[in-house]
């Protein structure tokens, strides 16, 4: 894995999107692209990278169904 998609896997699960869902995202070249393509779309429009983070994680909720506090019960445990 390289540096900038480290980054941006650190910078999603400080906004507590759950690692399971992050290593699924990481392990698929395809999805990755396109997060990559959003990632930088947003940084191109302006917002910081913990704006863009915030972002992407709200879809990743949306998406997934999951709840944010969900999540981080589940990285309690």
């Amino acid at each position: 894995m390289d540096l900038p998609r480290i980054n941006m896997y650190e910078r999603l699960r400080d906004f507590f999107v759950p690692s399971a869902v992050l290593d699924d995202i990481f392990s698929k070249e395809d999805d990755i692209i396109i997060l990559e393509d959003a990632w930088r779309s947003l940084l191109g429009d302006g917002l910081s990278e913990d704006e863009t983070a915030q972002k992407i994680a709200e879809l990743v909720f949306k998406e997934t169904e999951i709840d944010p506090d969900q999540g981080l019960e589940e990285e309690e445990k």
